[in-house]
């Protein structure tokens, strides 16, 4: 547990990232894939769904021991909330009502943000799509850690410890990283928040609320669910920036794992994307990809060639218009 990862740096590159131009590859070969883009309708009623069942499950454990309370919290309402969080991620990218209404979509994630307990929503949107347009920017991408998480977390223990501390940093990593100014949309999202939580506490007392903060944080962070995180852009294979996740975790997840396709195709709702991957199978079917988050987080811990700094980063050129 005490082995030392031989990482000392990110991986460095000086090309732009591989999804731009195998977009335009793939759009020239299969034009009809446009046919995929826009709103996604059921996406709206599956999320008053999972809204609908964590408030009934707020109603239900406020009379439960609490040994029971932090059983349920973990086996099912960090799940429920994990998946809530992707839910605000397909939304983030106006796939509820359409890029038209793009101010109903702002809404309606906060809407969804509220069985969360933590106001993130407004500000996810934000920096979400400049991990997008500046994959891998240095000072822009906050999806990268910090120094001092590819500095500090460089055993198998302290490895083990970064994973169920991912909320924490993905929380604090904006900050240091890329601050900006807040927006009348943030105030709206926490002010939101903070009134549904005290009103939660109010009604059922400090059972729900338990239940709702710990299922959240919990459910971002030692969990099988979470190893998207890790799957997502760490180099488990040199050079290899993206990877995608083909396992059966992605019928709780909006299709996360579809993750080279998302970045390809980001206009493309999660329940289209297994058809990007159909029509354009060989450009897919040969990169890396994974069948089990479980054993991405596994490999992660155990292996002393990944570390925090398992990432490739990239110095931004020209102007970079951020949101």
């Amino acid at each position: 547990m005490g082995n030392r990862v031989a990482r000392e740096d990110f991986e460095w590159v000086y090309t732009d990232q591989p999804h731009a131009d195998r977009r335009k590859e793939i759009l020239a070969k299969y034009p009809e894939i446009k046919s995929l883009m826009g709103p996604d309708h059921r996406l709206k009623w599956i999320v008053c769904m999972m809204v609908g069942i964590q408030f009934l499950a707020f109603y239900l454990v406020k009379d439960l021991d609490w040994k029971w309370v932090l059983f349920w919290t973990y086996a099912f309402g960090s799940c429920i909330n994990h998946s809530m969080t992707l839910a605000i991620h397909e939304i983030s990218h106006n796939t509820a009502f359409g890029n038209n209404k793009a101010t109903w979509n702002r809404y309606f994630a906060m809407f969804a943000n509220l069985p969360i307990g933590l106001p993130y929503s407004a500000s996810f949107k934000r920096y979400h799509l400049d991990h997008h347009r500046y994959l891998g920017g240095d000072g822009i991408d906050v999806d990268i850690p910090t120094e001092f998480e590819g500095w500090f977390f460089c055993t198998r223990f302290r490895k083990f410890i970064w994973i169920i501390l991912q909320p924490l940093f993905y929380a604090i990593r904006p900050l240091c990283i890329n601050p900006k100014p807040i927006t009348q949309l943030e105030i709206t999202n926490t002010a939101c928040q903070l009134t549904f939580n005290i009103l939660l506490y109010w009604l059922w007392g400090a059972k729900p609320v338990v239940y709702m903060l710990a299922g959240s944080m919990l459910g971002m962070g030692l969990h099988p669910i979470s190893g998207h995180f890790i799957a997502e852009h760490y180099m488990f294979l040199k050079g290899h920036e993206t990877y995608s996740y083909y396992g059966s975790l992605n019928l709780l997840t909006f299709n996360v794992g579809y993750h080279n396709e998302h970045h390809d195709f980001p206009s493309i709702p999660g329940r289209r994307l297994p058809l990007v991957k159909k029509i354009a199978a060989e450009y897919y079917d040969d990169l890396p990809q994974y069948t089990s988050w479980v054993k991405v987080l596994y490999d992660f811990i155990v292996d002393d060639t990944l570390s925090p700094y398992s990432r490739i980063k990239r110095k931004l050129k020209g102007d970079v218009k951020q949101e």
